[in-house]
């Protein structure tokens, strides 16, 4: 006996050794129970004696497969995981950090808004020229005119313009020459041959409202001192009398006749007659040279009487057309009283 196990001993480890390795090739899924393996061949046979235990060991099986099968899973969970990091690494954003992005956003909204400011601002711009376009289409080119014709006043006048340019020559192309010395009543903007028409036609209806004020009455203007506009106009004063008076009360008849013919009048200030004698408006190289006028260079004057004008003419005038040979405005229109009677004409084309 003993020499037969002798024999058969080395097949038997061999045959052993050939089923530890198979077990562990077996995946541990598919590997029998513990308490399978235990019962060997014999499995089989208690099985069909005793049916009770072959149920239990089956429920153990399936616990165990179950089990098996999990953590199998959670061993292939990390492969998948690298896979999506893998893809992950092949998409063109990967490097991209977030706060670049949003910079890049913030940029790019910034870009657009100093598009939109520059858009902005050439808008501004073209609304800004589109308006002094207009403005300029609208700016007065006519006005009613009181010529001014005594002597003694244009004479007086002169003298001060001579002192003032031997203090300062460049103030010599702020003058107004004597032709052109007058009281504006009323200024408008003309734009047509039509519009011009009407503005006659107005200027024409208006003698007879004048007469209606004057009553037969003789209208002397005194034109005494010296004043200023913001240091950029310097003029003569009217004398504040009841001849001053009734001349804004002309002054504001004929406004109301020629904006009931349509004709819009300038500014909605009141009316303050004065006689213009220097501004700096007349030369634009002079206003970059002299940006006020020194009310000490005609201090001497401030008071002075400069004489009388007896309202004889009113003018309708071109602020643009070529001035007559003295140095006056041309003029569309004039309504002519006479100098110490009521009697009137209108003389056209003057």
């Amino acid at each position: 006996m003993r020499p037969l196990l002798q024999r058969l001993l080395p097949a038997l480890c061999s045959a052993a050794a050939r089923a530890l390795l198979a077990r562990r090739a077996v995946p541990m899924a598919l590997r029998p129970a513990a308490g399978t393996e235990r019962a060997g061949g014999d499995a089989r046979s208690a099985a069909c004696a005793a049916p009770e235990h072959d149920g239990l060991e089956n429920v153990q099986q399936k616990k165990i497969f179950k089990e098996n099968k999990e953590k199998t899973l959670q061993r292939e969970e990390p492969c998948a995981a690298d896979s999506v990091d893998s893809l992950m690494a092949e998409m063109p954003f990967v490097d991209t950090d977030i706060e670049d992005e949003c910079a890049m956003h913030a940029t790019s909204e910034l870009n657009i808004k100093k598009k939109r400011k520059r858009t902005t601002g050439r808008d501004v711009e073209e609304g800004i020229e589109r308006k002094k376009k207009k403005n300029k289409q609208h700016q007065p080119n006519y006005f009613v005119s009181l010529p001014i014709t005594n002597p003694k006043i244009t004479g007086s006048i002169q003298a001060v313009q001579d002192a003032i340019i031997q203090k300062d020559q460049r103030l010599s192309k702020a003058m107004v020459c004597s032709g052109s010395l007058h009281v504006t009543m009323l200024v408008m903007h003309l734009s047509s041959e039509e519009e011009i028409s009407i503005a006659v036609g107005a200027l024409s209806d208006s003698k007879v409202f004048v007469d209606n004020l004057l009553k037969g009455k003789r209208v002397d203007l005194s034109f005494q001192g010296i004043d200023h506009f913001r240091n950029q106009v310097g003029f003569v004063n009217l004398a504040e009398n009841d001849h001053t008076t009734l001349l804004k009360e002309i002054a504001e008849t004929m406004k109301m006749i020629f904006q009931e013919k349509g004709i819009m009048t300038g500014e909605e200030r009141a009316f303050k007659p004065h006689l213009t004698f220097m501004k700096l408006s007349k030369s634009t190289e002079l206003r970059k040279q002299v940006k006020k006028i020194d009310s000490s260079l005609y201090e001497d004057f401030k008071n002075h009487y400069f004489g009388d004008e007896i309202l004889h003419r009113f003018d309708l005038c071109s602020m643009l057309k070529k001035k007559q040979p003295n140095g006056y405005y041309y003029c569309e229109s004039s309504i002519v009283f006479a100098r110490q009677l009521l009697n009137t004409h209108v003389s056209n084309k003057e």
